[in-house]
């Protein structure tokens, strides 16, 4: 018969479970500020996209109304027929686009007929919800796509 040891395994020790927590310490160092900064990014990305969409709205809008709606028809041309302003004979039952998208930060993309830096621009402020700014701040704009 064979006799067994007379300490059994009791689990971890403390400098065991302190070397895992060290090292989950250091790849979560390495690793959070690179997923941080990707969601910025992929915000800046969303945007942009949203932006084209609107864009693509504004231009059958035109097709059908020989115009862009003026900056004080704005977006809100692209999902009901204008009531003041230009008329809007050749808008087209149902509109352009469903819903109007609010930007990744949750702000209203901003619409000018003339634009600044286009025929019409829209944009969006960034995440700061300010004219200006760099980084995740910075506008993004249909001057961009």
């Amino acid at each position: 018969m064979k006799k067994f040891s007379t300490r059994a395994q009791r689990g971890f020790t403390l400098i065991e479970i302190m070397v895992v927590v060290v090292i989950m310490g250091v790849l979560a160092a390495l690793v959070v500020p690179k997923l941080i900064s990707r969601t910025g990014e992929s915000k800046v990305a969303a945007a942009k996209v949203d932006i084209a969409t609107i864009m693509q709205a504004l231009k059958l809008y035109k097709l059908d109304n020989q115009r862009y709606p003026t900056t004080e028809q704005g977006l809100q041309a692209l999902i009901e027929k204008p009531t003041g302003g230009p008329a809007a004979n050749g808008w087209k039952a149902g509109g352009y686009v469903e819903k109007m998208p609010k930007d990744p930060w949750g702000n209203q993309y901003q619409y000018l007929q003339p634009g600044i830096k286009g025929e019409i621009d829209v944009f969006s402020y960034g995440a700061d919800g300010q004219p200006g700014g760099t980084g995740d701040d910075a506008d993004i704009g249909s001057w961009e796509n």
